[in-house]
């Protein structure tokens, strides 16, 4: 399943942009987010995150499984 995917364009306090998929608590209101677009599973979106911003990360909350921070 895919999902849509979003970077916040506002680091977090250690310097991370973090990735956030579209159903997210979490999700950053839309004047402060990239749209990643539609991926399967969140390495993808991290992976296109990265040209934008160098340091990502992403959430702990949708998307555990790349939160490394």
């Amino acid at each position: 399943m895919f999902y849509n995917y979003y970077v916040n364009k506002n680091a977090q306090v250690n310097g991370d942009h973090e990735v956030h998929r579209e159903d997210c608590a979490k999700l950053p209101l839309s004047e402060n987010r990239i749209y990643l677009g539609a991926h399967e599973d969140c390495f993808a979106a991290v992976v296109k995150a990265r040209t934008y911003y160098s340091q990502v990360d992403g959430c702990k909350i949708c998307c555990y499984s790349c939160h490394t921070s």
